[in-house]
Formats: C-alpha cells, sequence, structure tokens
C-alpha cells in the first residue's frame, strides 16, 4: 500500500447561515474560489486531479445533482477531472477525505481533491425529507431522535451538569476569539464576496460571551413533538425517569454556511508533479453505535483507530472532535480522558460553526495547521454523526 499525503488544504470563512455573509450565494459560489485556490498555491493545472470526492448532507436544490462534479467544472476544471459526493451526515467531509486517502493507498489514482461543503442558507436541513426523520414508519423502526435531545440525553446518562455545558461553550468561544486574534486560521482560509461585492475573511459566528449570559439561557429541546422524543428516550433507557434538558442555542453547534477542499496525493503523484506533503494520513475508521444516543459513533470510531495503529492517547498530540454539542465533546473527552489543552485549542463548532458536509475539511485542515504551529507531528480528527455513525482520522506532520 502507498501513503496518502496532504499537500495543502484551503476553506472558506464560516457565515452565518440564513442571515450571515453568504447568505444569497450558492454553494458552487463556495468552491469556486477554493478550487482557483488550490491550483494557485500549489501552482498545479487542475487536469492532474483524478477525482474530487465532496461530502454533502442535504444533497438536493443547489445542493443536488453530484455537486463534486459540478462544482470542478463550474470554477473551470478540466474536463477529465471525475467527481462523486458522498454522505454520511455530518460526518460526511471527513469520509470523504478517508475514502480518497484509500483510494490513493491503493493506486487507484495518485492525485485527488476532497473535502465537502454545506450551505445551510439555500439548502436547510432537513430539506431532503429523508424517510428516516419524514416517514413515521421508517421513523419509529429506526429510533429516530432529534439530535438536540440526544445531546441532552448524553448529559443525563453521564451526569454532565449545566454549568459543565456552559463552562465548555464559554471555553469554545474564548479560545476560538484568541485564534482570530493570533490570525491562526488565515493561512487556509480564502477570502469570500459575497452578491453585494463585500469581502468575509473570519468566521462570523464567534461572539463576546460570559457565563452570566450563558446561564441565562433557556434549554431549546424541551417539549419537541409533544415528548414522543423523551418517550423514546426513557423506553430504551428504562433506568432513566426523565431527560434533563439542559442544551441552549450557545451550547449547541453554531449553523453556518461554509467549504473545504484538500489536495491530496500518494507518493507517485508527489513525485510525478513536484508536490510537497504537509501532513500523510496514516489511519482511519468509521464505526456505528446506538442511534438513539446517536453522538457517541466518533468514540467507538477511534477506539477502532487506536487499536488499529497500535496507539494510546498519549501517543496523541492533539485532538480536532467536532462540537456537536457541548455533551457529546465532554463525554468524549471524559472517555479517552483528554487533558484540556490538547483538545479543540482552537475552539469549535459551537463557537465557529458546523458546516455540516464542510466541517471534516475544516477540522483537517484546522488539525494540521496547528500541529505544523506548535512543532507537534501526531492529531486525531473525530465527528459523530445521524443514526449513530461516527468517523476517526489520525495525520501525522512530514518531516
Amino acid at each position: 500500500m502507498l501513503d496518502a499525503y496532504i499537500v495543502d488544504g484551503v476553506r472558506t470563512p464560516r457565515g452565518r447561515a440564513t442571515k450571515g455573509h453568504f447568505k444569497n450565494l450558492r454553494p458552487v459560489d463556495l468552491l469556486k474560489p477554493l478550487y482557483e485556490a488550490l491550483e494557485q498555491r500549489c501552482s498545479m493545472d487542475s487536469i492532474i486531479v483524478e477525482d474530487v470526492v465532496l461530502g454533502c448532507v442535504t444533497a438536493v436544490g443547489d445542493q443536488g445533482a453530484n455537486i463534486a462534479k459540478i462544482s470542478a467544472l463550474f470554477a473551470g476544471w478540466h474536463d477529465n477531472v471525475a467527481g462523486i459526493t458522498v454522505n454520511r451526515f455530518c460526518c460526511s467531509g471527513l469520509d470523504a477525505i478517508n475514502l480518497a486517502s484509500a483510494q490513493l493507498s491503493g493506486g487507484v489514482a495518485d492525485v485527488m481533491v476532497a473535502g465537502g461543503v454545506e450551505s445551510l442558507s439555500s439548502v436547510p436541513m432537513f430539506s431532503d425529507k429523508g424517510a428516516w426523520f419524514s416517514d413515521p414508519d421508517v421513523s419509529n423502526a429506526t429510533r429516530f431522535l432529534h439530535m438536540g435531545i440526544a445531546a441532552d440525553l448524553i448529559a443525563t446518562l453521564e451526569n454532565i451538569e449545566r454549568l459543565s455545558l456552559d463552562e465548555f461553550a464559554l471555553r469554545s468561544h474564548e479560545r476560538a476569539r484568541v485564534a482570530q486574534i493570533e490570525k491562526r486560521f488565515d493561512s487556509a482560509m480564502v477570502p469570500i464576496q459575497n452578491s453585494d461585492g463585500e469581502s468575509l475573511a473570519f468566521d462570523e459566528s464567534v461572539r463576546e460571551l460570559d457565563l452570566e449570559k450563558l446561564e441565562s439561557m433557556q434549554p431549546i429541546f424541551e417539549n419537541i413533538e409533544e415528548g414522543r422524543f423523551d418517550n423514546l428516550a426513557r423506553t430504551q433507557y428504562p433506568q432513566l425517569s426523565a431527560v434533563n434538558h439542559l442544551h441552549h442555542v450557545a451550547t449547541s453547534p453554531a449553523q453556518v454556511d461554509g467549504a473545504a477542499l484538500l489536495l491530496l496525493a500518494n507518493g507517485k503523484g508527489l513525485k510525478t508533479h513536484g508536490l510537497k506533503p504537509k501532513a500523510r494520513i496514516v489511519q482511519a475508521a468509521t464505526a456505528s453505535a446506538d442511534p438513539v444516543m446517536m453522538l457517541t459513533g466518533h468514540i467507538a470510531a477511534t477506539e477502532k483507530l487506536l487499536v488499529r495503529t497500535g496507539l494510546k492517547k498519549e501517543n496523541i498530540d492533539l485532538w480536532e472532535i467536532n462540537e456537536s454539542f457541548a455533551a457529546s465533546v465532554i463525554n468524549f473527552q471524559n472517555h479517552f480522558s483528554i487533558d484540556s489543552a490538547q483538545l479543540n485549542v482552537n475552539g469549535g463548532a459551537i463557537a465557529l460553526g458546523h458546516p455540516l458536509g464542510a466541517t471534516g475539511g475544516v477540522l483537517i485542515i484546522t488539525l494540521m495547521n496547528e500541529l505544523i504551529r506548535q512543532g507537534k507531528k501526531r492529531g486525531i480528527a473525530a465527528i459523530p454523526g445521524g443514526a449513530g455513525v461516527g468517523v476517526a482520522t489520525l495525520i501525522e506532520i512530514c518531516e
């Protein structure tokens, strides 16, 4: 098997969904500048790219019709560049990178692009009307639970208090603000012009918060569908008398629009086209767990990854774990006993936003650049997704 390498990665800023900078832009408008930036930064012609793999959770409307291929054409890339769009819920962008890496390792291709896109302004969540949540028979049979209530369920089962959730959210915003001030994201960020010609060059969902303001916020997942989801949770976990509804808007991931692209190659592709790698994709794993608790699949995936590599959590320098909800990350951190100084050191989706299909690419780019900035070697990115799925990816910085 060949090694798969990350040559470079670029992303858009994350714009607040429906009312932010990108509210009138299409998903292809977010992706086009990224394709152009990769060509310029890597001094390469698009014809060397054999395939584009993009994650996209709600692939309908402006995100339908295989946006991976169509966005490459829209960006003016060579007709010979193929494209495929993948969906594993919130894990999609990280899966896109892992699938491309597997092809590179197997010699199916030598140079590929992977990443993802999601415009919640153009295509809101649940617009695809999937049977999982829209067909009562399928929903009941598959034990569909609203993801916010799944987060409250985790907090209840794991005895995570409201104060811990608020403190975690506050830390996410504080770290994100420091990262912005110190321009830690700037090397990978491509400013994007909106329909008014105004350019955005920062993630716009980061806010000035304090603990008092967070403590005043009301939980938002109580009595959804007249308590049907609560009843499902209690049926699945009969030891519970009730689900403690603790998460509010600021301990949930911010809804944003965004996109990310990475140029990947194997050793042959590097040599043939004179490309220099920044990091190596060492190993990846996927898993699935309880679909009711839902947001724990990345724990199972990370355990599988560590077993495959023979590594311990002490061998990992930095962790980028998607902040699906505060309880989800706290549960992951507690499970592996991760030091807070190694976890989401630049903040996460609670402050910076969760652009669904693009999040995996954003996490890998952030992890790679932070490892380089700190002079560290090895990091893991992991994401939980709907119905209990999860994915984890291990990267190492090239010497």
